[in-house]
């Protein structure tokens, strides 16, 4: 799922191309995209765009007269822009906004069609869709460290709250922990105030290190490769990899359609946290260190 980075990257592309431009039509091909009724899609027609926002995840197109478009992409939802007369995408849109610029093709892979689209009139109903998780480049140590502790859960869980922190998924996260150096499952009212402080860096220093680096990939176009993985990670989509700081072989813990990547060496004292796929065949023999994970890889045998 597209996340801070992505979506801020996304959008000032997209002001690059139409900003001031007109939406001269959208079009709807899928009947799960649309969750809105008023206004019509055909009072959009001939609007302007006059600007942009980001509300956590979601993309906010600003148009003439106080109506916006409201997208957010989920997990498969992506964008493809293309100059007047231009070749389609590959896989089939389920929306396409022509505007005067150019066209702009929403495409999403897979059967799931989690992608949502909403038309809004008025900001006091575009307001509704914000979560309300503070931005933490607008935020100070003592905002943070307050939002961070007003619940206790595990870091990965407040992290990923949308009613917490604006924009961090379940990519960034993992990768914010590991430059903290904490264990995703490290309780958030637990922490020292050296720990919060180490973890409000480590949020800042992640984002603003990958928006760049997305910033840098957008130079050569349009930002169409959109992905929660990414080569350069240090833990994220890197199970049983080596650690790009320790060497050690990267763990995760699954649950549900998501999983959370992390160093044992560097961020839980050695520990192999529990995984439930496996810990629920395992029960009292589930490994705790990775000297004994690689143990019961080896089917009990000690290295020599």
């Amino acid at each position: 799922m597209p996340e801070l980075p992505d979506v801020v990257v996304y959008l000032e592309a997209l002001e690059e191309r139409i900003l001031g431009a007109t939406l001269e039509k959208l079009e709807v091909w899928t009947p799960f995209l649309l969750r809105s009724v008023d206004p019509p899609i055909k009072e959009l027609s001939g609007k302007k765009v006059v600007g942009f926002r980001r509300l956590g995840k979601r993309l906010v197109f600003c148009l003439e007269d106080d109506l916006s478009i409201v997208l957010h992409l989920m997990i498969a939802g992506r964008l493809r822009w293309r100059q007047p007369g231009g070749k389609g995408p590959a896989l089939k849109p389920i929306a396409t906004f022509t505007f005067s610029t150019g066209l702009l093709y929403l495409t999403e892979a897979g059967t799931k069609q989690r992608a949502s689209l909403h038309l809004v009139r008025g900001a006091s109903l575009l307001e509704a869709f914000d979560p309300g998780g503070i931005e933490v480049f607008e935020t100070t140590l003592e905002g943070f460290g307050k939002a961070l502790k007003q619940e206790n859960h595990t870091l990965k869980r407040v992290l990923t709250d949308p009613h917490v922190f604006s924009g961090i998924g379940n990519a960034y996260s993992d990768e914010i922990l590991h430059r903290a150096r904490m264990s995703p499952v490290k309780l958030s009212q637990k922490m020292s105030d050296e720990e919060v402080e180490r973890l409000y860096r480590a949020t800042l220093e992640t984002l603003e290190l990958w928006t760049d680096r997305l910033r840098q990939d957008a130079r050569k176009g349009f930002p169409e490769k959109v992905t929660a993985f990414r080569d350069e990670m240090a833990v994220h989509g890197k199970y049983n990899q080596p650690c790009p700081d320790c060497g050690s072989p990267v763990q995760r813990i699954r649950y549900a359609e998501n999983e959370t990547n992390y160093c044992a060496t560097c961020q839980t004292e050695g520990k192999v946290l529990a995984d439930r796929s496996l810990s629920r065949l395992l029960r009292k023999d589930w490994p705790r260190t990775l000297e004994e994970l690689e143990q019961k890889l080896r089917g009990g045998k000690r290295a020599p």
